[in-house]
């Protein structure tokens, strides 16, 4: 039976050591990880991250197990409940009976260990200077009284826990039960920070519940810092105005969220703006005089209450996420020079007067002993700006697209004596889905660069622009960028792309993997952007994009049609998948992608109805078939009602992924947009049903431009 351990609010007051007994099957609910390759038992275990060094031997049937910690370090403590627990969340889950004896035994042991030393020894293995921080060795064999003994040897706390999550990638399903791979494996990753950025400023802002998952996501993923970007929805006990209630991180939510993170050896790193990119605050007439411009977006430097303002924040930020960094953004700052500051811009240029207010920023924070990471796009916009920035700042250039090399987005502050990490991007800004080949190409291209050029850190970012995204269609890529981060060299997308469905979602048929393959193929024949989602085909934009898109709209529709298809399927056929917020997300994607092709297939179908229509008018023996083509356009099974439905459908769906991440904050923003399409294809219905009912008494039709039907897309 499974051993109960009593939990409490710090580790150390567990046992030095325990067992559990489990049938291994739905092995770890919340981040089991299995790839297309492992299931089917060729070639060995498909990990990701992928390992450093591995040596795999073969599969063992696995029935019950136990987990001991002979050391009792409250750290390693942890990581054994961890395990622990998510045995137990699968036992459940499962259904299944409970084994009475363990054929696997798994060793939590600290390097210098006794134990450890001589497992190490008798096995040839040693540790390597990499591996001290975060590295570990997963060594297993045959015990002599029989079953399979799992060794888990790091110097440090954070190396146990990332060989235990790398141990729950070894464990594969079959359809004679559980099995774990054996495996000899000497792992440590190639950057010392691997952190994912997450925009909480333009809209979404999540749950305290969901960011706690997205931490347990991240530590199973070997995540080691997670970053929230705030503009004005952090909230300052000394400036409480700006944070807009029920859209902003509280003091109490921050502590209990570094708690939170703290044992998953993830540092949170909030990034708060301090000199672009705070609208949000400037619009309040209290910081008018902190502005550069009129209720503009860059607080203009040299004025009196500009550096107490930051100041201010920061000193709040330093004491509620203890972390040795302060990241102040600094990106962007496109007003400057054009308002408070444009004598001394004329006089000295842009990029002095940017640096000196970076070096005054970092002069006023000196004695909260931080040291402070800065967005690096002046490197490229403004290169003479980088001399005067201080030496023991962080720059992190962010690029977000393919480039054919990126070193000069690295070179510039690295030749100045600058420490740099690198920001890819996720490309779901202003997507109804993200561009996945785009986030593949730029996260390993970017990460790659970095590391070559001696980049000791990656940030992984999403952006919600316009305030539509989810963070629960961002995970194959943010994903992909914590594997960039801990694997030398360039990621090799493939075998990631083979993994994705079964690790993260548990799904073992193949489905979600082709789901994905085919939201990409649709991603590759039209524009997915929201601009194209909202865009309205009747509009000389609309019939211009309409151009663009026709030729590849049936074929794009086809491949979003199969995903939602291939999505539904498994969610009915396999009740033990994971992350279905996420999987709803996806489909909810899907089912955009496929709208925007409709959309643009109905306008061409209405333009053509009516030009027919109106080129028959006057022909008394087609009356009926005028009538017809007119009911096409709009009537129970009408175009504009159908669009009208789809925008209703899409709302009610969108709510409801929302919802499964975000506060209700902003979601109105949103949903207004919805409802403004629905309601104007309700209204040009009508607009068509009073043509309907002219055209019984008139028998004469309004040309097409007066009631803003463009011409048709072919002659009648």
């Amino acid at each position: 039976m499974i051993e109960r351990i009593q939990t409490a609010s710090r580790p150390n007051h567990f046992r030095s050591a325990f067992s559990i007994a489990a049938i291994f099957c739905a092995f770890l609910a919340s981040s089991l990880l299995l790839s297309a390759q492992s299931i089917t038992s060729v070639g060995g275990p498909a990990l990701s991250p992928q390992p450093k060094e591995i040596q795999p031997g073969t599969l063992i049937s696995v029935h019950s197990a136990s987990v001991l910690v002979p050391g009792a370090d409250p750290d390693d403590l942890f990581t054994a409940q961890n395990l622990t627990q998510s045995l137990t969340q699968s036992l459940t889950q499962s259904g299944l009976s409970i084994g009475s004896a363990s054929d696997l035994t798994i060793h939590l042991l600290r390097a210098d260990s006794a134990q450890a030393l001589q497992l190490l020894s008798s096995n040839h293995l040693a540790f390597d200077a990499p591996m001290h921080d975060e590295g570990y060795v997963l060594l297993s064999q045959k015990n002599p009284t029989g079953g399979e003994t799992v060794d888990i040897i790091a110097q440090s706390s954070a190396g146990i826990f990332y060989g235990a999550q790398t141990l729950k990638q070894l464990i594969e399903p079959s359809t004679t039960g559980p099995q774990i791979w054996s495996a000899t494996i000497r792992d440590w990753p190639a950057m010392k920070y691997r952190g994912q950025h997450d925009d909480l400023s333009r809209g979404p802002f999540p749950t305290l519940a969901f960011q706690k998952h997205q931490l347990e996501i991240f530590a199973a993923h070997k995540i080691n810092l997670y970053s929230p970007y705030f503009e004005s929805n952090l909230e300052y006990s000394a400036d409480p105005l700006a944070a807009p209630p029920g859209g902003a991180l509280t003091r109490d939510e921050a502590k209990e969220l570094v708690a939170f993170a703290t044992p998953l050896h993830i540092m949170i790193v909030p990034e708060q703006e301090a000199f672009g990119h705070v609208h949000h605050v400037l619009q309040f007439e209290k910081y008018a005089n902190v502005a550069e411009t009129p209720h503009g977006n860059v607080i203009a430097p040299g004025q009196p209450a500009s550096l107490p303002l930051i100041v201010s924040w920061f000193t709040q930020i330093a004491t509620d996420f203890p972390s040795p960094f302060l990241h102040i953004g600094a990106d962007e700052t496109g007003d400057l020079g054009l308002g408070r500051s444009q004598p001394d811009v004329a006089k000295r240029g842009l990029g002095p007067v940017y640096a000196d207010f970076l070096a005054s920023i970092h002069t006023a924070l000196a004695p909260l002993h931080r040291r402070l990471i800065f967005w690096g796009d002046i490197g490229d916009s403004d290169p003479s700006a980088i001399p005067g920035i201080p030496k023991d700042m962080i720059a992190i250039p962010w690029v977000y697209g393919h480039k054919d090399s990126y070193d000069n987005d690295i070179l510039p502050f690295k030749k100045q004596g600058l420490e740099t990490w690198v920001a890819p991007g996720d490309s779901n800004w202003r997507q109804v889905y993200p561009v996945e080949k785009t986030a593949l190409d730029n996260i390993s291209g970017f990460i790659a660069a970095g590391q070559r050029l001696g980049s000791i850190g990656e940030l992984t970012t999403i952006w919600n622009d316009d305030g539509e995204g989810l963070y629960n269609q961002d995970w194959f890529g943010t994903l992909f960028g914590a594997a960039a981060g801990w694997q030398s060299g360039k990621a090799d997308a493939a075998p990631y792309e083979a993994s994705f469905g079964p690790s993260f979602y548990g799904d073992t048929s193949g489905r979600i993997n082709q789901a994905m393959a085919e939201i990409i193929a649709a991603e590759d024949l039209i524009d997915v952007s929201n601009d194209t989602f909202w865009l309205d085909p009747w509009s000389p934009a609309g019939i211009a994009k309409a151009d663009k898109l026709r030729p590849n709209l049936s074929a794009a529709r086809l491949h979003a049609e199969h995903a939602i298809e291939l999505i539904e399927t498994a969610l009915a056929t396999d009740p033990s998948l994971r992350e279905k917020d996420s999987l709803r997300a996806m489909e909810l994607g899907a089912r955009r992608i496929d709208f925007i092709g409709l959309k643009f297939q109905l306008s061409d179908e209405m333009r053509d109805l009516y030009g027919q229509a109106y080129a028959l008018q006057h022909d008394r023996k087609k009356d009926s078939t005028t009538e017809n083509l007119l009911y096409n356009i709009s009537s129970m099974n009408g175009r504009c009602q159908d669009l009208r439905d789809g925008f209703s459908l899409l709302k009610n769906l969108y709510r409801e992924s929302w919802l499964a991440e975000n506060r209700p904050y902003w979601l109105d923003n949103v949903l207004v947009r919805y409802d403004l399409q629905t309601q104007l294809w309700q209204k040009r219905g009508e607009t068509i049903n009073a043509v309907i009912e002219d055209f019984y008494t008139t028998r004469t039709l309004p040309p097409a431009a007066q009631l803003g039907i463009p011409a048709p897309t072919t002659k009648p």
